[in-house]
């Protein structure tokens, strides 16, 4: 079973049609089911996948250096 670490939450709003009629709209967040280099499933949402790669390259590059 994946952990679920993300404290994010959907986003409500209205839709509005063209003569103004508002109906509950919501956006929820792209939540993905992610392995980590440890073997630890996780789930997790897009943005913070994209962050996360973005973080360990940026360590990776430093050590290297």
């Amino acid at each position: 079973m994946a952990k679920k670490i993300s404290t994010k939450k959907s986003l409500f709003g209205n839709k509005r049609s063209h003569s103004c009629r508002a109906t509950k709209h919501a956006q929820k967040p792209n939540f993905q089911k992610v392995i980590l280099e440890n073997g630890l499933k996780v789930i997790m949402t897009a943005r913070e996948i994209r962050t996360l790669k973005k973080n360990t390259t940026k360590v990776e590059t430093e050590i290297a250096a």
